[in-house]
């Protein structure tokens, strides 16, 4: 379902008005009124969605190898 998006804002009498729409004329719509967000949170940048997007990738040299050295293990002790 594609969305379309548009700000207004409430008239005195509790009505919506929202003009030049890109439906056809008789096409049934669904209406869903959200309150407006904060401008700050309206700027959601790219980058911000894929902060490691542009990172490159790096690989461990022995995958299998143990996390730290075996005298750091309590376990072992």
């Amino acid at each position: 379902m594609q969305a379309y998006r548009v700000e207004t804002t409430v008239e005195l009498d509790g009505s919506l008005t929202v003009h030049d729409l890109p439906f056809l004329k008789g096409e049934k719509v669904e209406v869903i009124v959200l309150p407006s967000r904060p401008k700050e949170l309206q700027i959601i940048k790219e980058a911000d969605l894929h902060p490691l997007q542009h990172m490159p990738a790096v690989y461990l040299q022995d995958p299998f190898a143990p996390a730290a050295p075996e005298e750091d293990w309590e376990a072992l002790r």
